[in-house]
């Protein structure tokens, strides 16, 4: 009577049926094949199979000299001894996987000497991402360029990442133009993560809760195959490596992301001395533009990431290099830089 159902006899290798005639025949003295079937609400001859498989372990004994009856056996002892073979089974289970784990150490230990995986077709490399991204259980980090091994359509959430898991990607800012790069990083700032922008990215590399860490073989090709790095010294580098890029990379503020077309703010800069002229300062949507216009991204780009439209984005640059008294995009960057216009929103 081997179990399969998730229910609360599985473990015992009792299946449903079974259980459910041991669990009324404890609560009658006797009971025959007809009342045991009607209790159960199955037919007469599955309740007579399950009296018999119940009778083969113990947990059921034959009563009275006429017709057949059945009484409960002492559950506890029978199903004490039942639960003493199961624990003997999932040992002799667990002793095949351990033979079976150390010849697969003796066969792949010379190629991968348990520090690194060689992961050569696409889909090995998908699934193993996959694989790993779902085990995380603490922290994901991230960079980011294209072309993506794991195609446009995959997110954290789609592959499953668990709940409190923290995500901290940073993209190529002149990659960040093409739309998948877009999209996957919205999603992944949608989902909880944060997320920057650097000029230039040396390679791309995903570190799972800093245990384990992918890369490509050729970051030319990622298609070409991936590395999935384990050994502890060489992903302690590659996460030294990603917090050198954060820690300079620029931070991309996607807290507010709705068309609008709010013109520039009336707040004062700093105090304004007696009889003097009012200094006015760039409001919030203003100050998103130009410090997204300052990591390098285009007019266009820029729009996609804040939902405005072109035009929008196009009419708060205009309006601060007129209250800039600059003329170019670089001269509107630059002062806005030396106002202090690009750094934490107040």
């Amino acid at each position: 009577m081997d179990g399969t159902s998730d229910g609360p006899w599985s473990g015992t290798g009792l299946d449903p049926l079974g259980g459910r005639v041991l669990e009324y025949l404890v609560t009658v003295p006797s009971a025959d094949a007809a009342q045991v079937a009607a209790a159960v609400g199955v037919p007469v001859a599955e309740a007579e199979e399950a009296l018999r498989h119940l009778e083969d372990v113990s947990l059921a004994l034959r009563v009275g000299g006429g017709a057949a009856r059945w009484a409960a056996g002492p559950p506890r002892a029978s199903l004490g001894a039942l639960l003493a073979r199961r624990r003997a089974e999932l040992a002799r289970a667990e002793a095949l996987v351990e033979r079976l784990h150390e010849t697969y150490e003796a066969i792949s230990g010379p190629r991968t000497a348990h520090l690194v995986e060689v992961l050569e077709r696409e889909e090995e490399v998908s699934a193993r991402y996959g694989q790993l991204l779902k085990g995380s259980a603490a922290e994901v980090l991230h960079l980011a360029k294209p072309p993506y091994v794991t195609g446009p359509d995959m997110s954290a959430g789609d592959l499953g990442v668990a709940d409190g898991v923290r995500m901290r990607s940073v993209y190529e800012t002149e990659a960040f133009t093409d739309s998948v790069s877009l999209e996957t990083a919205l999603r992944g700032t949608a989902e909880g993560g944060e997320l920057r922008l650097a000029s230039r990215l040396p390679v791309k590399l995903v570190v799972f809760d800093r245990a384990a860490a992918l890369l490509p073989v050729r970051g030319d090709r990622p298609a070409a195959g991936s590395l999935v790095v384990h050994s502890p010294a060489l992903v302690e580098a590659l996460v030294a490596l990603f917090e050198s890029v954060w820690e300079r990379a620029e931070p991309v503020p996607l807290a507010s992301r709705r068309d609008d077309s709010v013109p520039l703010g009336d707040r004062p800069e700093g105090p304004v001395p007696e009889g003097g002229p009012k200094t006015v300062g760039p409001d919030a949507r203003t100050r998103e533009i130009l410090h997204l216009m300052a990591t390098g991204m285009k007019d266009e780009t820029i729009a996609r990431v804040l939902r405005v439209s072109r035009r929008t984005v196009q009419k708060h640059v205009s309006e601060a290099g007129t209250l800039l008294g600059a003329r170019t995009r670089f001269q509107i960057a630059l002062l806005a830089a030396e106002r202090g216009w690009l750094g934490e929103q107040p």
